[in-house]
């Protein structure tokens, strides 16, 4: 029988290192609250150095270690120096959230080759090849959290959003296979699937359709709005709290799950 639970001595009792990619804004930004505040020591990463000494700073207010990487985890390099980086500075992963901007709107005849390569390597590989940096160690250890942060177009595509349509639910797959490989060594692996929150992607959206639909942004927001049945938009504190619970052990018996976050808005059945 297989136990993973941390005894409270020794090693088991040390904080737990967590890395979050793509933090310096939205809803890694508050994936990464939400670990700090809860105890854990973290690496952050982010492209815009002066966003990522910002969300550092906010972090380093919790009395944790903080690691601030700047790089792009749209390529094999970025994603290693944020790694090794983690392994340096904090000895190790035990949670890893994987996260990365959305890939440009557009319609499928639209789209180059080009930009289905770009968003093949920020939205699939970037959580690809953090999983194989990661795992084996977290294999080893007997233990280990990873949490992808996806998109509500795992369950149903959203407009003119071809190439999150196309590359979102293979992240939900992936997770579904590779949580099913590493469950027995007390690894879980879990997918939050968002819609509309409060970030600043949301409202880039949300303007272009609004302006595509010749109305004013408060307008189309508040016509959003009222389709969900929630009444609102969700706060990214909210997602952070979830990513919070999913890298805990009160979660060790939830794995390979794809988490529709989305305030009711896309029906599921059971």
């Amino acid at each position: 029988m297989h136990t993973h639970e941390r005894t409270g001595t020794g090693e088991e009792a040390r904080r737990r290192r967590a890395v979050v990619m793509a933090a310096s804004r939205g809803l890694g930004r508050a994936a990464a609250h939400a670990l700090a505040g809860s105890g854990h020591d973290i690496t952050v990463c982010g492209r815009t150095p002066d966003l990522l000494a910002e969300v550092a700073a906010e972090l380093r207010d919790y009395g944790g270690v903080v690691d601030a990487v700047q790089a792009d985890v749209a390529t094999p390099a970025g994603v290693d120096r944020v790694i090794r980086s983690a392994e340096q500075r904090l000895g190790g992963v035990d949670v890893l959230v994987t996260n990365a901007g959305g890939p440009p709107s557009g319609r499928f005849l639209d789209l180059s080759e080009d930009q289905w390569n770009a968003a093949y390597q920020l939205t699939l590989m970037s959580t690809v090849r953090a999983l194989s940096a990661t795992l084996p160690a977290m294999v080893r250890s007997g233990y280990g959290r990873v949490v992808v942060i996806g998109s509500s177009s795992v369950f149903a595509p959203l407009e003119e959003l071809t190439l999150s349509n196309a590359f979102r639910p293979a992240l939900a797959g992936l997770v579904s296979s590779v949580a099913r490989e590493v469950a027995e060594h007390g690894v879980t692996i879990n997918l939050i699937a968002p819609g509309r929150f409060v970030t600043d992607r949301v409202r880039d959206l949300d303007e272009r359709r609004a302006r595509a639909a010749g109305v004013e942004y408060e307008q189309f927001r508040q016509q959003a709005q009222a389709r969900i049945p929630a009444g609102r938009y969700g706060h990214p504190e909210e997602l952070g709290a979830l990513v919070a619970f999913l890298a805990s052990d009160s979660a060790s018996y939830l794995t390979g799950q794809s988490l529709l976050v989305d305030g009711g808005l896309v029906p599921r059945t059971p």
